[in-house]
């Protein structure tokens, strides 16, 4: 499945977030257990999915933009 198609799924599990983003899953459940990066939701007692707009939003918040005047030095 392209990323462009799991995007589209409302909910993604861990394996499909890591393929985006390119984190590891390892990265990802060390994240949870310390209560940072990425908002998830626990389904019954171990399903764990992430929102899609919650991804791309996460993804976006880590922009870097170059100024062209700072570019050019």
């Amino acid at each position: 499945m392209s990323e462009n198609q799991m995007l589209e799924k409302p909910y993604l599990n861990e394996k499909e977030v890591s393929a985006i983003t390119g984190r590891a899953i390892s990265t990802l459940r060390n994240e949870r257990f310390l209560r940072r990066g990425l908002p998830y939701l626990k389904i019954g007692g171990r399903s764990i999915r992430y929102r899609s707009q919650d991804v791309i939003a996460y993804m976006e918040s880590r922009l870097i933009i170059f100024d062209e005047a700072t570019s050019n030095e």
